[in-house]
């Protein structure tokens, strides 16, 4: 794993319930700001239940992609209050 996807699931692990951050948020503070598709690709590939990888949407506001379905991004989003019903 690299030194960047270290940091870029630290970050991710770090997102509080209730709140999300975007993919490009993520990435700047895992020190690129222009890797935003590289934190994509970190979260895709992420197996680690600690990590909650559907705090992470895209900067449109949309809920982008989820390991799992993308139905349940949305509903656990939904539960801890980060997404209106």
């Amino acid at each position: 794993m690299t030194i960047f996807s270290e940091k870029v699931l630290e970050v991710a692990r770090n997102v509080q319930r209730g709140k999300t951050m975007t993919y490009k948020e993520v990435a700047a503070r895992a020190g690129n700001s222009k890797a935003a598709r590289a934190v994509g690709a970190i979260m895709a590939s992420n197996k680690d239940l600690c990590i909650p990888c559907h705090r992470v949407i895209r900067s449109d506001g949309k809920i982008g992609g989820y390991n799992g379905l993308l139905g349940e991004k949305r509903m656990r989003l939904r539960e801890e209050g980060a997404l209106q019903p």
